[in-house]
């Protein structure tokens, strides 16, 4: 087994699964695009890439059509629930209130859905092949990204329905420096990311965790140490440590949000999974050390 491990004095941060995202509108639903900044396709362009598919988008007849089937399975679904209602049926389900049926860019999102928007000599055109899903067998491999104080880094590693086993392979790193800005992009199920880096160059990641690997890549977090806070701070967090069983090689992550709450994550390796990346365990503190009430938590605290 061999799990990804930052250098000395370098803190992991956030580990989560990506692939390159894939559209979600009736016109472009299922497909994805390699383009230059003329929007030109430059999948045949990139060195070492094996063939992958080439998508048209659909008609607009094709879409209309498509529309028409999907509002007639919503009435028929409706109508059937409300049956299922009216007998008594529970008819609870999941819901994510981060995904949105409004664009935030009609011409990435709904006529085209490019997943790497890159010039010639372009960051982005480094990024691996092995993240489009149309061109690995997500049943037996899996991407992941991983977030430090210093870098992103991305790896690959071999996936099997409920392992645990974690043996990574790494593809691709840029220093932190190299990446511009982010943006979280909520059309449809709210599970993309765009990066873009200091070039102009970007990509458009999926990922399910996105909060997870996002909250300490939007900005490079200002890590405080143990011994930084107050002695209250301090007797909170070593609890909280032994509380989760965390090991003596691992430090917890210890930031403080613009509200005045502290946010404190340990990352514990025995949980790592090539399903889920890296699963932490979260305290949210007040000045005082004390546990706060997530009925009282402040944006920045989710």
């Amino acid at each position: 087994m061999n799990i990804w491990q930052p250098e000395p004095g370098e803190t992991l941060l956030a580990r989560a699964p990506v692939t390159y995202a894939t559209g979600a509108a009736m016109r472009v639903r299922g497909m994805r695009w390699f383009r230059d900044t003329d929007r030109n396709d430059i999948q045949h362009e990139l060195p070492g890439w094996p063939e992958g598919p080439s998508y048209t988008p659909h008609s607009t007849g094709g879409t209309v059509a498509l529309k028409s089937l999907k509002g007639a399975g919503m009435v028929v679904g409706t109508a059937f629930m409300a049956l299922l209602s009216a007998a008594g049926g529970n008819i609870a389900g999941p819901s994510d209130d981060s995904g949105s049926d409004t664009p935030d860019e009609p011409a990435d999102e709904v006529e085209d859905f490019p997943v790497m928007w890159a010039a010639p000599g372009s960051i982005a055109r480094t990024l691996p092949w092995q993240l489009d899903p149309g061109r690995t067998d997500q049943n037996h491999q899996r991407t992941h990204a991983i977030v430090t104080d210093r870098r992103l880094v991305i790896v690959e590693l071999p996936y099997k329905k409920n392992s645990k086993e974690v043996d990574d392979a790494v593809l691709w790193q840029c220093p932190r420096t190299d990446i511009g800005h982010i943006e979280l992009k909520d059309f449809k199920d709210g599970d993309d990311v765009k990066i873009v880096f200091v070039d102009g160059s970007w990509c458009r990641l999926r990922c399910v965790w996105r909060r997870h690997l996002t909250r300490y890549l939007e900005n490079t977090p200002d890590l405080l140490t143990l011994e930084s806070l107050t002695p209250q701070q301090q007797t909170a967090v070593l609890d909280f440590a032994a509380e989760v069983e965390m090991p003596e090689s691992v430090s917890p992550i210890i930031t403080r949000n613009a509200c005045g709450h502290y946010h404190v994550d340990i990352l514990l390796p025995s949980r790592f999974t090539p399903a889920f990346g890296a699963s932490e365990e979260t305290l949210t503190m007040n000045e005082d050390g004390q546990k706060a009430d997530p009925l009282k938590y402040h944006p920045e605290d989710l």
